[in-house]
């Protein structure tokens, strides 16, 4: 695809440079250098070396903050994403985060020789089974363990949780010994290729397993799934977050987890952007949370439609820019007077997490509060009969 292409498809020749996107943006924000519009003109005026060669277009944060206020409706988060494949081929690149494991794992993963253990976790108080048409998608959470172990953040802790809620529910998923990454950063990155080798693979380990539905824990694998494989690959079948599947089976029975547990705390909601601007999906999360016994929600400033990033999109240019914004956000958060922060996206919950503990050479101060997963709150509540972890 060259860069006439991308401004057709994303509709960037209806930009009517009223920069609303740059007014609105996070990133400008604390970036004067960063512009949505000024990136936009540059594709318009034919500067493809202006706009591919800059290392801002890795620093967007595709959080569709700009595409939900322009008047024009141009896909600003799909025309970086789209432009950072054309930097990528001409050997641009982000500045990785984390040393660059998780985008290098992702590339290990779509050798198709590779041996995995991971579902060395799995005990025998979860219930799961070869023949279910349920799969629970994993995704990178047993490789997120050791790598962000500092921060006592337990990615496999959100999908033990998500494991109780099901079995309370009824359901004993399928789980996959063999599936990889989703590709979700290799795609917003513009590494395609990797993309498209582990969309394949995953496809097919899917299609064999004959499975109906497939719930996620982690927003960005489910937009993944639902927006972008169809682009590439066929799945032939449903795919839910935990938080809509929850929501709809309390909408039909409110006593469908059994008697939950009182948890007497005044909490907030941080709508992840994939979850939020990307799917549209905003009220589930806040019906759960609502049927919890003693749970008190308050709204942060900035909520649904208008929430904050937490501040770095695919593990790439996290810089001090995104601890100001992972800072503003906390800060919204304890403003609220809430005791803990509910996330639904394991990624919000890590880049929360890296603020608080401030490792990073400024060691600015930042607002403590408590952070858990939703399904970890929700497991919490059913009691025993299930693990809760952080």
């Amino acid at each position: 695809m060259n860069l006439e292409d991308i401004i057709q498809e994303t509709k960037t020749y209806y930009c009517l440079e009223c920069g609303k996107c740059t007014s609105v943006c996070p990133v400008a924000r604390y970036d004067t250098s960063f512009s949505p519009r000024m990136m936009i003109e540059n594709a318009l005026l034919g500067f493809e070396d202006e706009l591919v060669l800059d290392k801002e277009l890795f620093s967007c944060l595709t959080c569709y903050t700009c595409q939900s206020e322009c008047p024009s409706d141009v896909d600003f988060p799909v025309f970086v994403r789209k432009a950072r494949a054309i930097a990528q081929g001409r050997g641009q690149r982000g500045i990785c985060a984390h040393s660059g494991q998780l985008q290098s794992l992702a590339r290990l993963m779509t050798s198709p020789t590779i041996k995995q253990k991971r579902l060395e976790w799995l005990s025998q108080e979860y219930r799961v089974s070869e023949k279910s048409d349920v799969l629970l998608w994993v995704g990178c959470a047993p490789y997120f363990e050791p790598i962000f172990e500092d921060i006592e953040l337990s990615a496999l802790g959100i999908t033990k949780a998500s494991l109780k809620i099901l079995n309370s529910l009824g359901i004993e998923p399928k789980l996959l010994p063999n599936e990889r990454c989703c590709g979700h950063d290799a795609l917003w990155t513009g590494d395609i290729e990797t993309f498209r080798k582990l969309a394949e693979h995953n496809a097919a380990q899917i299609k064999e397993a004959g499975v109906k539905k497939i719930v996620f824990t982690c927003p960005e694998g489910y937009r993944t799934f639902k927006l972008d494989y169809p682009n590439h690959v066929d799945l032939g079948c449903e795919v839910q977050h935990i938080s809509e599947l929850l929501a709809e089976k309390i909408g039909r029975n409110p006593d469908v987890l059994g008697k939950l547990k009182e948890i007497k705390k005044k909490v907030t909601y941080q709508d992840p952007c994939r979850l939020g601007r990307h799917l549209g999906v905003y009220d589930a999360p806040r019906r759960v949370l609502e049927s919890i016994p003693g749970i008190e929600l308050v709204e942060m400033k900035h909520s649904g439609l208008e929430s904050i990033c937490c501040g770095t999109s695919a593990f790439t240019n996290c810089d001090s820019c995104s601890n100001k914004l992972r800072s503003e956000r906390l800060s919204e958060a304890v403003a609220t007077g809430a005791e803990m922060l509910i996330t639904a996206c394991p990624k919000c919950q890590t880049h929360f997490r890296c603020a608080m503990v401030d490792k990073g050479e400024e060691h600015r101060p930042t607002p403590k509060i408590e952070i858990m997963d939703l399904a970890n709150l929700v497991a919490n509540a059913i009691g025993e009969g299930g693990k809760s972890s952080k």
